[in-house]
Protein backbone atom coordinates (compact mmCIF):
# COMPACT_ATOMS: atom_id res chain seq x y z
CA UNK A 1 0.00 0.00 0.00
CA UNK A 2 1.08 3.32 -0.58
CA UNK A 3 -0.24 6.96 -0.34
CA UNK A 4 -0.51 10.25 -2.04
CA UNK A 5 -1.26 13.73 -0.57
CA UNK A 6 -2.65 16.29 -2.69
CA UNK A 7 -2.49 19.77 -1.71
CA UNK A 8 -5.12 22.53 -2.54
CA UNK A 9 -5.22 25.89 -3.79
CA UNK A 10 -2.18 28.29 -2.98
CA UNK A 11 -0.82 25.09 -1.21
CA UNK A 12 2.53 23.06 -0.94
CA UNK A 13 3.72 19.73 0.48
CA UNK A 14 5.06 21.32 3.60
CA UNK A 15 2.08 23.12 4.56
CA UNK A 16 -0.59 21.68 7.05
CA UNK A 17 -0.54 17.97 8.20
CA UNK A 18 1.06 16.67 4.88
CA UNK A 19 4.50 16.69 6.72
CA UNK A 20 3.22 15.36 9.27
CA UNK A 21 1.15 12.27 7.56
CA UNK A 22 3.98 11.56 5.69
CA UNK A 23 6.08 11.06 8.52
CA UNK A 24 3.71 8.96 10.35
CA UNK A 25 2.94 6.68 7.27
CA UNK A 26 6.73 6.27 6.35
CA UNK A 27 7.12 5.12 10.24
CA UNK A 28 5.27 2.64 9.52
CA UNK A 29 6.93 1.49 6.06
CA UNK A 30 4.28 2.73 3.86
CA UNK A 31 5.63 4.94 1.25
CA UNK A 32 4.03 8.34 0.67
CA UNK A 33 4.35 11.29 -1.81
CA UNK A 34 3.04 14.58 -1.50
CA UNK A 35 3.65 15.98 -5.43
CA UNK A 36 4.02 20.28 -5.53
CA UNK A 37 1.12 20.92 -7.87
CA UNK A 38 1.40 24.38 -9.68
CA UNK A 39 -0.97 27.42 -7.95
CA UNK A 40 -1.99 29.95 -8.41
CA UNK A 41 -0.19 30.41 -11.58
CA UNK A 42 -0.76 27.81 -14.66
CA UNK A 43 -3.29 26.40 -12.05
CA UNK A 44 -5.54 23.92 -14.33
CA UNK A 45 -7.24 20.69 -13.97
CA UNK A 46 -4.60 19.75 -17.22
CA UNK A 47 -1.34 21.05 -15.50
CA UNK A 48 -2.33 19.57 -12.04
CA UNK A 49 -3.09 15.97 -14.28
CA UNK A 50 -0.07 16.37 -16.37
CA UNK A 51 1.79 16.31 -12.73
CA UNK A 52 0.15 13.46 -11.50
CA UNK A 53 1.21 11.37 -14.94
CA UNK A 54 4.71 11.46 -13.39
CA UNK A 55 3.50 9.11 -10.41
CA UNK A 56 1.04 7.21 -12.90
CA UNK A 57 3.33 3.96 -12.24
CA UNK A 58 3.06 4.01 -8.61
CA UNK A 59 -0.88 4.27 -8.84
CA UNK A 60 -2.18 1.05 -8.47
CA UNK A 61 -5.50 -0.76 -6.68
CA UNK A 62 -3.07 -0.71 -3.40
CA UNK A 63 -2.69 3.28 -3.42
CA UNK A 64 -4.43 5.64 -1.15
CA UNK A 65 -5.07 9.01 -2.20
CA UNK A 66 -5.71 12.06 -0.11
CA UNK A 67 -6.55 15.37 -0.71
CA UNK A 68 -7.43 18.77 1.22
CA UNK A 69 -9.43 21.20 -0.48
CA UNK A 70 -9.01 21.55 -4.30
CA UNK A 71 -6.79 18.42 -3.38
CA UNK A 72 -10.10 16.35 -2.73
CA UNK A 73 -12.28 17.66 -6.27
CA UNK A 74 -8.73 16.65 -7.81
CA UNK A 75 -8.72 13.41 -7.12
CA UNK A 76 -12.66 13.22 -8.14
CA UNK A 77 -11.50 14.65 -11.55
CA UNK A 78 -8.45 11.42 -11.56
CA UNK A 79 -11.00 9.00 -10.83
CA UNK A 80 -12.96 10.17 -13.61
CA UNK A 81 -10.47 8.99 -16.08
CA UNK A 82 -10.44 5.94 -18.30
CA UNK A 83 -8.84 2.44 -16.26
CA UNK A 84 -7.99 3.97 -13.00
CA UNK A 85 -8.64 1.61 -9.90
CA UNK A 86 -7.40 2.88 -6.23
CA UNK A 87 -7.67 1.11 -2.82
CA UNK A 88 -9.17 4.51 -1.22
CA UNK A 89 -9.55 8.15 -1.05
CA UNK A 90 -9.64 10.40 1.86
CA UNK A 91 -11.35 13.79 0.78
CA UNK A 92 -10.42 16.27 3.67
CA UNK A 93 -12.48 19.89 3.38
CA UNK A 94 -13.41 18.54 0.00
CA UNK A 95 -16.13 19.81 -2.53
CA UNK A 96 -17.55 18.79 -6.03
CA UNK A 97 -19.12 22.41 -7.18
CA UNK A 98 -17.81 25.88 -7.68
CA UNK A 99 -18.15 27.78 -5.04
CA UNK A 100 -18.72 31.77 -5.02
CA UNK A 101 -15.93 32.46 -3.52
CA UNK A 102 -12.41 34.54 -4.36
CA UNK A 103 -11.11 31.16 -5.47
CA UNK A 104 -14.04 30.45 -8.52
CA UNK A 105 -12.16 31.46 -11.20
CA UNK A 106 -9.08 28.92 -10.30
CA UNK A 107 -11.18 25.77 -9.30
CA UNK A 108 -13.41 26.14 -12.78
CA UNK A 109 -11.75 23.51 -14.53
CA UNK A 110 -11.84 21.23 -11.60
CA UNK A 111 -15.03 21.52 -10.70
CA UNK A 112 -17.24 23.70 -13.17
CA UNK A 113 -19.24 20.71 -14.44
CA UNK A 114 -21.39 17.31 -13.63
CA UNK A 115 -18.86 14.45 -12.66
CA UNK A 116 -19.46 10.92 -13.96
CA UNK A 117 -20.11 9.67 -10.36
CA UNK A 118 -20.78 6.14 -11.95
CA UNK A 119 -16.98 6.03 -13.41
CA UNK A 120 -15.23 7.49 -10.30
CA UNK A 121 -17.28 5.09 -7.40
CA UNK A 122 -16.15 2.30 -10.02
CA UNK A 123 -12.66 3.46 -9.41
CA UNK A 124 -12.41 3.35 -5.88
CA UNK A 125 -12.46 0.51 -3.02
CA UNK A 126 -14.25 3.00 -0.29
CA UNK A 127 -14.37 6.89 -0.07
CA UNK A 128 -13.43 8.61 3.49
CA UNK A 129 -14.86 12.81 3.80
CA UNK A 130 -13.59 15.07 6.68
CA UNK A 131 -15.44 18.35 7.15
CA UNK A 132 -15.62 21.27 9.37
CA UNK A 133 -18.71 22.62 10.41
CA UNK A 134 -17.52 26.24 10.10
CA UNK A 135 -15.23 25.54 7.40
CA UNK A 136 -15.00 29.31 5.82
CA UNK A 137 -14.28 28.06 2.27
CA UNK A 138 -16.44 25.14 1.70
CA UNK A 139 -20.56 25.04 2.85
CA UNK A 140 -21.05 21.98 5.31
CA UNK A 141 -23.91 21.39 2.79
CA UNK A 142 -22.07 21.07 0.10
CA UNK A 143 -19.40 18.67 1.60
CA UNK A 144 -22.37 16.40 2.44
CA UNK A 145 -23.80 16.33 -0.51
CA UNK A 146 -20.72 14.86 -1.95
CA UNK A 147 -20.15 12.17 0.81
CA UNK A 148 -23.57 11.40 0.18
CA UNK A 149 -22.87 11.04 -3.67
CA UNK A 150 -20.16 8.66 -2.75
CA UNK A 151 -21.63 6.64 -0.15
CA UNK A 152 -18.86 7.90 2.03
CA UNK A 153 -17.93 7.72 5.73
CA UNK A 154 -18.89 11.25 6.84
CA UNK A 155 -16.35 12.52 9.98
CA UNK A 156 -17.18 15.96 10.76
CA UNK A 157 -15.29 18.13 12.96
CA UNK A 158 -16.39 20.57 15.62
CA UNK A 159 -14.96 24.15 14.76
CA UNK A 160 -12.42 22.73 13.07
CA UNK A 161 -11.88 25.53 10.35
CA UNK A 162 -10.35 24.46 6.38
CA UNK A 163 -8.87 21.69 8.38
CA UNK A 164 -5.72 23.58 7.93
CA UNK A 165 -2.75 24.94 9.88
CA UNK A 166 -4.01 27.99 10.41
CA UNK A 167 -7.20 26.24 12.36
CA UNK A 168 -4.62 24.58 14.04
CA UNK A 169 -4.46 21.15 11.75
CA UNK A 170 -0.54 20.97 11.93
CA UNK A 171 -0.89 17.09 12.54
CA UNK A 172 -4.46 15.21 11.79
CA UNK A 173 -4.58 12.06 14.24
CA UNK A 174 -8.52 11.62 13.62
CA UNK A 175 -7.62 11.34 9.75
CA UNK A 176 -4.94 8.92 10.49
CA UNK A 177 -6.53 7.20 12.47
CA UNK A 178 -9.48 6.53 10.56
CA UNK A 179 -6.68 5.46 8.11
CA UNK A 180 -5.49 2.66 10.36
CA UNK A 181 -8.78 1.50 11.65
CA UNK A 182 -10.26 1.40 7.53
CA UNK A 183 -7.00 -0.29 5.97
CA UNK A 184 -5.18 -1.97 8.52
CA UNK A 185 -1.39 -2.06 9.58
CA UNK A 186 1.07 -3.44 6.96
Amino acid sequence: MNFIIIHGIYGHPGENWFPWLKKELESRGYEAIVPKFPTPLDQSLESWMRIISKYEAKINEETVLIGHSLGAAFILDYLEQPDKKIKAAFLVAGYHKLIENEFKELNATFVGREFDWEKIKGSCGNFFVFASDNDQYIPLELTKEMAGILNAELNIIPNGGHLNSKAGFDTFPLLLECMVTNLGEG
